[in-house]
């Protein structure tokens, strides 16, 4: 996790090289060099620090999802019957092996986690729900909702 005190230490130079990256991460060292007015070494170094710090969590190449025939992406609600930190344990960690799964956040209101997940059609989204969800000890309720059209997804974020 980032602490605030690297907060601080960010400055326009390095908002311009995570604006970069973020932006096309396979963006030579040269050309971010060339763009925020610095040296290789000194935008390398810049780089490095901020993957140490934690700010650069990875690099990656982001698919495109339909082209990979996944044609369906669901948001998926979940309530616990129990809210007992051996439940709740054991479900994070069966999430983490469900490679269908996106995302998982623990959110507030009327179900315990949101789940985003993905699937190449009604049966796969099917033989998920009833035989990996369902299962999971303690599993209270299921509420699926289909996307119909995705009209922003991004990684980036807005850095000013």
């Amino acid at each position: 996790m980032v602490q605030s005190s690297l907060q601080a230490d960010i400055d326009e130079t390095d908002k311009a090289i995570l604006r970069m990256l973020q932006a096309d991460g396979r963006v030579s060292n040269a050309e971010m060099a060339r763009r925020v007015g610095l040296s290789a070494p000194a935008t390398h170094a810049r780089v490095r620090r901020l993957e140490q710090a934690g700010v650069i969590r990875q690099h990656a190449t982001l698919l495109d999802r339909e082209a990979m025939g996944f044609d369906m992406v669901c948001f998926i609600n979940v309530s616990l019957q129990l809210h007992q930190y051996e439940a709740i344990e054991r479900f994070k960690e069966l999430v983490q092996d469900m490679p269908e799964v996106l995302e998982c956040h623990h959110i507030t209101g009327e179900f315990d986690y949101l789940l985003k997940a993905v699937f190449r059609n009604r049966d796969e989204l099917q033989e998920f729900v009833v035989n990996k969800m369902t299962p999971i000890p303690g599993m209270a309720r299921i509420n699926t909702s289909l996307v119909l059209i995705e009209i922003k997804a991004t990684q980036q974020l807005p850095i000013e």
